[in-house]
């Protein structure tokens, strides 16, 4: 049974880092392009990034103009886990975040196979 469980989020600070998880179980995350989204109150789903494998020890990522620059990922082979990296956090980042499985950027990733339940981020001072 495929599942993505998101963990990790919680209310900072303006300028604080969180590190989000997301770990898959009934497919392999570290070989499947993986993409987190995020959705504020009242807003749409909006596409944070995106990484998938590109060589035999070689990543690619793809961020939103947003993220460059302070969101990253990682991730955990051991443990089928992908990592996002959040730093120098701000209240417009407030949302919850989503990671997905399987999705092409031919459709921005929205086209995922999976998705998980998301974790809630909240910036504030």
């Amino acid at each position: 049974q495929v599942r993505l469980v998101e963990s990790g989020g919680g209310l900072v600070q303006p300028g604080e880092s969180l590190k989000l998880s997301c770990a898959a179980s009934g497919f392999t995350a570290i070989t499947t392009t993986m993409s987190w989204f995020r959705q504020a109150t009242g807003k749409q789903r909006e596409f944070v990034g995106a990484t998938w494998k590109s060589g035999e020890n070689a990543y690619s990522n793809t961020y939103a103009n947003f993220a460059k620059g302070r969101f990253s990922f990682s991730r955990d082979k051991t443990r089928n886990t992908i990592y996002l990296q959040m730093n120098d956090l701000r209240p417009e980042d407030t949302a919850v975040y989503y990671c997905a499985g399987g999705g092409s950027a031919s459709q921005r990733y929205f086209d995922a196979s999976y998705w998980g339940q998301g974790t809630q981020v909240t910036v504030s001072s």
